[in-house]
C-alpha cells in the first residue's frame, strides 16, 4: 500500500489571518492539521453558500427568493448526507429555527442584488497559482462578474456581521489577496471588489490599483517567508490575545498550560523552503 505525498503548502486569505494571529495556531491547523468542532455560524454560512451557488447555475427566470429557499432542505441533506456529525450540530428540534435563520439570510441576497439581470462570470472559482514572487497562493472565489465591456467584478458573501471600521483589516485583506490572485492569473485588475454582507443588507467596496497590489504582493512575500523561516525550525511561536477565548487548541497551547504534539516536518519538499 502506498501513501501519497503530503500536499505543498500555499498562502490562503483564513491561513494567512491564522499565522496573523497566531503563529502555533497556523501550525496547528496548516501543517498538523489538527481536527476542530465546526460551529454553527460557519455552517449556517456554508448552506447558505451552496444554495446561491446552485441559484447562479440556473437560467435567469429561475433564480427568485422562493425557488432558492426551496434549495435549502435538499442542500442540508447533502451536507448532512456528507457529514452526519452536522445533526448533532443542529439536531431535528432545531432544524426549523436553523433554516429560517438561513432563509433570512437568502432574502438579504435578494433584497441587496436582482440575480436575474446578470449572469455570472463564474462561482465558487478554484484559484491556485504561485506569485511572481514565488508565494504559492489557493482559495476559492465567491464568484466573479464580468461586465461586456470587460470590467470584473470579484463578490464575496459574508454571512456574518459587518465588522467596524477599525477591524475590517481582515475583510479588506481576503479581497485583496483574491483580486491579486486574480490578476496575476488573468492579467486583469479586478474593476470592483465587493462583500455583501447579507445579515445586515450592507456591502464593503473596494476598488484596487495596480500600485496597491504591487505593493499587498510585496506583503505577502514578507508573510510567507516568515512562514517558511518558522516551518524550517518548525518554532511557531504563540502570540496571546483576545482571541484565544475563541481557540479550540488551548489545550494544546503553551500560553495556557498545554505542550503542542512534535513538529511532523513541513509537507512537500523541502526546496519549498528555500525560494
Amino acid at each position: 500500500m502506498t501513501t501519497s505525498a503530503p500536499r505543498p503548502l500555499a498562502l490562503s486569505p483564513s491561513r494567512a489571518s491564522d499565522y496573523q494571529q497566531c503563529p502555533l495556531l497556523y501550525r496547528l491547523r496548516a501543517i498538523d492539521r489538527l481536527p476542530e468542532p465546526k460551529t454553527l455560524p460557519q455552517v449556517k454560512g456554508n448552506l447558505v453558500h451552496a444554495v446561491l451557488e446552485y441559484m447562479h447555475a440556473q437560467p435567469r427566470d429561475e433564480r427568485t427568493y422562493p425557488a432558492a429557499v426551496k434549495q435549502l432542505k435538499p442542500h442540508w441533506a447533502e451536507m448532512v448526507a456528507a457529514d452526519a456529525e452536522l445533526q448533532e450540530l443542529v439536531p431535528e428540534e432545531s432544524l426549523l429555527d436553523f433554516l429560517v435563520e438561513c432563509r433570512s439570510l437568502l432574502r438579504g441576497y435578494f433584497e441587496m442584488e436582482n440575480p436575474q439581470g446578470f449572469d455570472a462570470h463564474a462561482v465558487e472559482m478554484y484559484v491556485d497559482t504561485v506569485l511572481p514572487n514565488g508565494v504559492p497562493v489557493r482559495g476559492f472565489i465567491d464568484r466573479v462578474d464580468v461586465a461586456p465591456t470587460g470590467e470584473v467584478r470579484v463578490v464575496d458573501y459574508k454571512t456574518g456581521k459587518k465588522p467596524l471600521p477599525r477591524y475590517s483589516h481582515d475583510a479588506q485583506f481576503q479581497m485583496r489577496f483574491y483580486a491579486l490572485v486574480y490578476w496575476r492569473l488573468y492579467g486583469v485588475i479586478p474593476h470592483q471588489l465587493r462583500l455583501m454582507y447579507l445579515k445586515v443588507l450592507d456591502s464593503m467596496f473596494l476598488a484596487p490599483s495596480r500600485e496597491e497590489l504591487e505593493y499587498f504582493e510585496r506583503d505577502l512575500g514578507d508573510l510567507w517567508g516568515k512562514i517558511a523561516s518558522d516551518g524550517a525550525t518548525g518554532r511557531f511561536r504563540t502570540r496571546k490575545s483576545k482571541l484565544c477565548g475563541w481557540c479550540s487548541f488551548q489545550s494544546l497551547c503553551p500560553e495556557f498550560g498545554g505542550t503542542p504534539p512534535e513538529y511532523p516536518g513541513w509537507p512537500g519538499s523541502t526546496a519549498d523552503l528555500q525560494s
